[in-house]
């Protein structure tokens, strides 16, 4: 790992996504609200990652590298390794069909409010246990 600064702009961004998923959903483009919840996801745990002092791995979804890590992140994060697992592989299922769609979905019609809903709640699980670029500690 040669640039800390990357954990502090990830959480950053994971956390500033909030604002965009926000206007996203007050438009009813759930299935972009998916897609950012994912994204804000993947950059968070991306930022525990770091925090932790390991590299990223070159995927979106981080299960396997947390619990690889497992004894070097925070006391609260350790404990809510399989569901912070759990929800990445969630968010990350999700990933590309809500993007792209696929021959027999489109992704406006079928992602639903409901969908952008449990997006949400999801990454929000995420975020409590991120800390905020300005309470990330230099290394």
């Amino acid at each position: 790992m040669t640039n800390p600064k990357l954990a502090q702009d990830y959480a950053k961004r994971a956390h500033g996504r909030l604002v965009a998923i926000k206007a996203l959903y007050l438009n009813g483009l759930f299935a972009d609200v998916v897609r950012e919840c994912q994204e804000a996801c993947e950059l968070g745990l991306k930022s525990l990652i770091r925090q932790a002092g390991h590299a990223v791995p070159f995927s979106h979804d981080v299960s396997e590298k947390l619990r690889q890590i497992r004894k070097d992140l925070p006391a609260p994060v350790q404990h809510k390794i399989e569901r912070l697992c759990e929800i990445s592989k969630t968010l990350r299922r999700d990933r590309e069909l809500s993007f792209y769609g696929s021959e027999d979905i489109t992704p406006s019609e079928f992602y639903e409010e409901k969908d952008a809903k449990a997006a949400i709640e999801l990454l929000r699980e995420v975020l409590t246990l991120i800390p905020s670029e300005r309470k990330i500690k230099k290394k």
